[in-house]
């Protein structure tokens, strides 16, 4: 499928495209590209440009009307915060998509719908032009939507996505940081659901969260879909994998702890408004085993060594495993930006009086 002047599939993004799409979406198409062949497996998907949300802007003459009312706003008044935020957002929920941007995000839905009967459920994400920077963390701050089926339903959350670009949070992170609102554009990522909903999701990191230690991977996983894990809800499973010890063909997990996993998120396609998930609990001769076996911890480790080979950096990975079809696949990558930026070296001297 060739780029469109608004839409580009994931295969052909590369991390030479992060102003265009954002860190989040460039890093699938870099790696959907580039790691392949290596084994690595990403769902594919496309993704709206930021130039195709600056035009959207322009044609509903939002530009001057936002950035007006955000020059006006105190960010330490909070209640004033959420009004400007709220009153922002739905100019940009009823504003029209132009007509070009739309019609590209029809086909490239049924391009990668293909030959499926009936609907896919997709993801559509967020990806700030600004995201993952190593001054900025901007991740988490926008809109997802996760199991989201039929064409009329993903030109509707886009148009959502944009709109969280305005969430009290990101405005008031924008302030703080010294980012011209006008500066930073949002990219919708449009990517085919994983069923980890009857598999097991979690995030990854190529070091160390607390030391800092680079010779290990650390892993998280628990049952359903991943966002429990990502926003700290559930108490996950916990692997420590060595990696000089995986490289060398020895069994490589040092460390490993069991975690309550007390909910799961899953679908559920009865739900309205597009957010077709749903929490639940999990049974209790579940919560008392491992979420994955220990097969599925050195195909993630694996994973995370040559993530982390290509890039020439830790990572942090949010990964998914398939209920359906058993494989394990990943869904994001992104620098590890908390414990690789500590100066753990530094000292400090202190001379005490009588």
């Amino acid at each position: 499928m060739q780029r469109g002047k608004y839409v580009i599939p994931f295969s052909q993004l590369r991390m030479t495209d992060v102003e265009s799409v954002g860190g989040k979406n460039a890093s699938l198409g870099e790696m959907l590209s580039q790691l392949a062949e290596e084994g690595i497996r990403v769902p594919d998907g496309f993704a709206t440009t930021a130039q195709a949300f600056r035009d959207f802007l322009r044609a509903n003459d939002l530009e001057h009307r936002i950035a007006e009312r955000l020059r006006q706003l105190d960010i330490n008044d909070v209640a004033a915060l959420a009004r400007a935020g709220a009153e922002i957002r739905s100019w940009v929920v009823s504003a029209p998509l132009p007509p070009q941007l739309e019609q590209e995000i029809r086909t490239f839905y049924q391009w990668l719908k293909g030959d499926a009967p009936g609907e896919i459920s997709v993801a559509v994400r967020s990806s700030a032009t600004a995201e993952d920077l190593p001054d900025a963390s901007f991740a988490g701050q926008q809109e997802t939507f996760l199991n989201v089926s039929g064409v009329d339903a993903v030109v509707a959350r886009v148009k959502e996505v944009f709109a969280s670009l305005y969430n009290d949070r990101a405005i008031a992170y924008r302030v703080h940081k010294g980012f011209a609102h006008e500066n930073v554009a949002l990219s919708a990522g449009v990517q085919r659901m994983v069923r980890s909903d009857r598999g097991a999701a979690g995030v990854m990191f190529t070091i160390d969260t607390e030391s800092g230690f680079a010779d290990v991977v650390f892993i998280t996983a628990s049952y359903g879909l991943g966002e429990t894990v990502v926003q700290g809800a559930v108490n996950p499973d916990e692997f420590y994998v060595h990696k000089p010890m995986l490289a060398a063909g020895k069994y490589p997990i040092i460390r490993r702890s069991l975690g309550s996993k007390l909910i799961k998120m899953e679908f559920d396609p009865t739900a309205a408004n597009g957010r077709t998930v749903r929490t639940v609990e999990v049974p209790d001769e579940q919560r008392h085993r491992f979420s994955l076996t220990d097969d599925d911890v050195l195909e993630l480790a694996r994973y995370a060594v040559t993530i982390e080979r290509h890039y020439g950096r830790p990572m942090d990975i949010e990964w998914g495993k398939d209920g359906i079809d058993g494989r394990i696949y990943i869904l994001q990558a992104r620098p590890e930006t908390v414990k690789s930026q500590a100066h753990t070296q530094a000292q400090q001297r202190f001379k005490l009086k009588n």
